[in-house]
């Protein structure tokens, strides 16, 4: 029961974080370095924030983890600096795409060669109908609106970001899971790399910020984006991370790919092909796939993961 509530929530994560790339377009003067920044330098500090009485409860074993503190923190600074910059140069579908379409596949090589951890082939099955959905958003899923990126150089750039995304997304969820399978409660975990990733936008923030400021249309762009995709969903997100491998809750945010498409036609204006649109379908019936097989812990593992995410404390 935790583990399909846990894919509950990266589901419903992913809803919000498919609505980035859109919210992103609504705000053109605002660079892309600028609302990464402040997407998730703010929304981390204010993950922090909440979990302050969490971080300080578990200092200690958070502090005798400091280097997976340290990775996922990095990893949430590199992240959206590569997120949005590819989605600016390659369009929201196809950056959005070789993000999540990549993580799933990163998180893979990530969990093998840090855990030895082997993946169940019904795993794997639906992890390769989801990327191969994705690889077909990615190929007919070019941006037909007026402006749209579309040079070869900056779609060749936007798809080598998207991949440095793809790969720093899944080192900040092994690095989120292996805290949280040590005892530390979710809130704190999340909240510890988020908060000191946050501290890491703040000069980024500061350089170029300022255009966040010139209208109340980029200022509520940016809030949106700090509160809603960041914030809560990132939350939710820590919570399913709390009951489900960190390579299982990569390749369900795959979802995000679909709505991020289904949202840039729809009030971007970009154009998908009908193979487009089945890659979308090959990526919602992966989720069944992967639902279904998620690779499960022992039962005494998930009961203590649980007892941690929900102990009087967060």
């Amino acid at each position: 029961m935790g583990a399909r509530w846990g894919i509950f929530a990266v589901v419903a994560a992913s809803v919000l974080w498919g609505t980035t790339g859109t919210a992103a377009t609504l705000a053109p003067g605002v660079s892309p370095l600028a609302i990464g920044a402040v997407a998730m330098g703010i929304g981390g500090l204010l993950q922090a924030a909440v979990a302050a009485r969490q971080i300080r409860a578990n200092r200690a074993p958070l502090v005798a983890r400091w280097r997976l503190v340290a990775i996922g923190a990095l990893a949430v600074a590199a992240y959206p600096l590569a997120f949005y910059s590819a989605m600016h140069l390659a369009g929201v579908a196809v950056g959005t795409v070789v993000t999540i379409g990549s993580a799933p596949i990163a998180a893979a090589l990530i969990e093998w060669g840090s855990d030895r951890r082997p993946l169940s082939r019904r795993w794997v099955a639906g992890a390769l109908l989801g990327v191969a959905g994705a690889a077909l958003l990615s190929v007919f899923g070019h941006g037909g609106e007026a402006g749209a990126p579309g040079s070869t150089w900056s779609s060749t750039a936007g798809i080598l970001l998207g991949l440095v995304a793809g790969v720093t997304y899944a080192l900040y969820s092994w690095a989120a899971h292996r805290l949280i399978s040590a005892g530390n409660p979710a809130r704190a975990a999340m909240g510890a790399m988020f908060g000191v990733g946050g501290v890491l936008l703040m000069p980024v923030l500061a350089l170029t910020g300022a255009s966040l400021l010139a209208s109340a249309s980029n200022a509520a762009v940016g809030l949106y984006m700090a509160l809603m995709p960041m914030f809560v969903g990132y939350l939710l997100f820590g919570w399913g991370l709390s009951h489900l491998r960190a390579s299982t809750a990569t390749s369900i945010s795959l979802l995000e790919t679909v709505v991020a498409a289904a949202l840039a036609v729809l009030i971007v204006g970009e154009r998908l092909a009908a193979p487009a649109w089945v890659g979308a379908a090959m990526v919602v019936g992966s989720l069944f796939v992967l639902g279904d097989g998620a690779p499960k812990a022992s039962a005494a593992k998930e009961r203590d993961l649980a007892a941690a995410t929900n102990d009087p404390s967060t």
